[in-house]
């Protein structure tokens, strides 16, 4: 299995919505980092999984929709604005972006300042 990983890095605001959140119910930062992790068992006819500069602006794309926004105003992240529905939210963006036949699964990890980190999967 072949992997390629890029990142980027953004401030981004929210505030939980779940009952009883205490002071993350109010609106804070975070930095995050975005890493998204292309994945597949054969290169293309290039030698490529894909091609890191289309992966590299897929995803400073993606992170500039929530630079410096708060996460509670963006469609994608309805509900309470976790860690976790930015993973899928970002993913979406990235998917949308990118072309990579040689790949198959796509990992979004997001690290919420430096204690906390989820991720989201899915086939591409």
């Amino acid at each position: 299995m072949y992997t390629v990983t890029v990142s980027e890095t953004f401030v981004a605001q929210h505030f939980l919505t779940v009952p009883d959140p205490g002071p993350e119910g109010d609106r804070h930062s975070h930095t995050f980092t975005a890493e998204v992790e292309f994945a597949g068992p054969e290169l293309d006819e290039y030698g490529y999984l894909i091609d890191i500069d289309d992966a590299v602006a897929a995803v400073e794309a993606a992170a500039e929709r929530y630079r410096d926004a708060t996460l509670n105003d963006l469609d994608g992240i309805e509900g309470n604005p976790s860690a976790e529905r930015l993973a899928a939210a970002f993913g979406d963006r990235v998917a949308d972006r990118v072309d990579a036949p040689a790949a198959d699964a796509m990992t979004v990890t997001v690290h919420e300042d430096d204690v906390a980190e989820v991720s989201h999967r899915r086939e591409v």
